[in-house]
């Protein structure tokens, strides 16, 4: 590419959001705002359940714990954004916002990926290996897993965004998105781009694909072990399995559509954008709090705890439940 005597005269871009229609822009403003709030009233409630409750300190919830923590600051890059975006006639990003918001969204994108793949290790020990469960998966295993996931994820995007950030932008400055992604600003640089989506492809579409089929691959291969030595909590386990499943191909499938055929654009786009920048950070905990029964037992002894100590008569006690070490609900 030639990038010599270009200067970036591109100080702002111009976001065309979803739609230019008044009624559905407030339509979709209550919507995407109330998956929002749900969003982080859930995530911090896994988070703040695996805190202070002493049963919660095992491997897997400490895992959960993370992932909620991801599922907020993913949330939180790109949906304040499409929120703003509803509300005004012409929304705009500047440059060094711009890249700021690719930066940190493919930061948090790629450290939950990266952490899926560390929580099915969690699984497939706690299949295999029950008895030696605790002692493979302990803290420094686990918070190794964790640091693996955001440095995996802090290098991906330093890399993607360090790329762009070579490219000469002088016009124009029109995204047809509501928030800066990789496809849609590299189709805005003065230059030649095909080194910049080749590099898109194999550095954001080639990780993409290559987690998922690991993903997959464990999933089976967990899901034919439970099916060989059922029992009544891997019972369980098989149905939230399929449910993880389900929610993980809907984060890597529209984001692989997305970043592996950056020549192909689709209407539908916009569609695939949403669910994984603004749904799917909400349906991770809901499986895990509303399928998770001790993640339900431990809110219910919270609050009776906090009833009792504000001195709230309840007319029977919250029983405290044996826990299990089996890493499905």
């Amino acid at each position: 590419m030639e990038l010599k005597n270009i200067t970036t005269t591109v100080t702002e871009f111009v976001l065309l959001g979803l739609t230019w229609n008044h009624k559905l822009q407030y339509c979709l403003y209550a919507i995407f705002f109330l998956i929002y709030v749900i969003t982080w009233l859930m995530n911090f409630t896994i988070i703040a359940m695996v805190a202070v409750d002493q049963q919660l300190h095992t491997p897997m919830y400490f895992l959960l714990a993370n992932l909620a923590f991801l599922d907020i600051s993913d949330s939180s890059v790109n949906t304040p954004k499409l929120l703003s975006g509803l509300l005004t006639q012409r929304a705009t990003i500047s440059f060094s916002e711009c890249f700021l918001q690719m930066f940190f969204f493919h930061f948090t994108a790629g450290a939950m990926s990266f952490l899926l793949v560390g929580m099915t290790i969690d699984r497939y020990v706690a299949i295999y290996e029950p008895l030696r469960y605790l002692a493979i998966m302990n803290w420094n295993v686990c918070t190794g897993l964790v640091a693996a996931a955001w440095f995996a994820g802090f290098l991906h995007s330093v890399i993607q965004t360090g790329f762009l950030l070579q490219l000469p932008f002088c016009g124009p400055n029109v995204l047809d998105n509501f928030y800066c992604d990789v496809p849609q600003v590299i189709k805005l640089a003065c230059t030649d781009t095909r080194r910049a989506e080749l590099q898109m492809v194999f550095n954001s579409g080639g990780i993409l694909i290559t987690l998922f089929v690991i993903l997959i691959i464990s999933y089976i291969v967990i899901l034919l072990k439970i099916r060989m030595c059922i029992t009544e909590g891997k019972r369980k386990a098989l149905s939230t399995c399929g449910t993880q499943i389900t929610v993980v191909s809907l984060i890597f499938i529209p984001s692989i559509f997305t970043y592996a055929q950056p020549d192909k654009k689709h209407p539908r786009d916009k569609v695939a954008s949403i669910v994984y920048t603004v749904v799917t950070p909400m349906l991770n905990p809901m499986i895990y709090t509303l399928r998770n029964t001790e993640m339900k037992k431990a809110i219910r002894r919270t609050l009776g705890k906090i009833f009792l100590s504000g001195g709230i008569q309840k007319p029977h006690r919250i029983a405290d439940p044996k826990t299990s070490n089996l890493v499905f609900p």
